[in-house]
């Protein structure tokens, strides 16, 4: 049998038994036969499918298009998730990039410069803004080697001064020269101190 008298429409019977020698199927793998897509021309000439089908499969015919394969929907749910992503690095780009509060001023002061036997001394600190709303990081450092952790005070809209405190007791007999320092960490840097005395005789 030549290669024009192939067909892959049909198996002949010389397939159950031993090839003939010189034929062969278009792909062999261990005992899978696979035969190649579209159909040959011994075929086409014999009728054994319309030539316009075999066009259409081969996309040939004029005014009728190939075959195409179905379009994947996921490109459109990237596209979304995409805009939902953009969207959100706008907003925190705004929330954290626009105008934040601004520190004009800082004064400390102690309610009385004197402090007796075992008295607390009551230093507080002003702040006054641009009436902006944010966040003041800060923290109150003690003249006896001592510091507090970061604080943080929240500002609202429109509120133009915030009172921070510090309460520092003193015990037992003595004199002590003290000094209380309030430091704005953020927005921006800014320092204040006052001093007072501890006397107890």
């Amino acid at each position: 049998m030549s290669d024009d008298d192939y067909s892959a429409t049909r198996l002949g019977s010389h397939w159950f038994a031993r090839p003939a020698p010189g034929t062969a199927p278009d792909r062999a793998e261990g005992e899978v036969l696979r035969f190649g897509p579209g159909v040959t021309a011994a075929a086409a000439r014999r009728g054994a499918i319309p030539p316009t089908a075999v066009r259409v499969w081969h996309g040939t015919v004029p005014g009728v298009p190939a075959p195409r394969p179905a379009r994947s929907r996921w490109p459109l749910r990237f596209a979304w998730a995409a805009v939902v992503a953009a969207a959100v690095l706008v907003f925190l780009a705004w929330r954290h990039g626009g105008p934040r509060v601004a520190v004009r001023d800082v004064t400390v002061g102690v309610t009385g410069q004197r402090i007796g036997c075992d008295g607390t001394a009551d230093v507080v600190g002003v702040v006054r803004t641009d009436g902006r709303p944010g966040t003041l990081t800060y923290r109150w450092e003690r003249s006896d080697g001592t510091r507090s952790a970061p604080l943080r005070e929240r500002l609202t809209r429109g509120q133009e001064e915030a009172r921070l405190r510090l309460l520092w007791t003193f015990h037992g007999p003595g004199t002590h020269h003290a000094e209380a320092r309030l430091v704005i960490v953020s927005p921006t840097a800014h320092t204040s101190a006052a001093a007072f005395t501890y006397r107890c005789d």
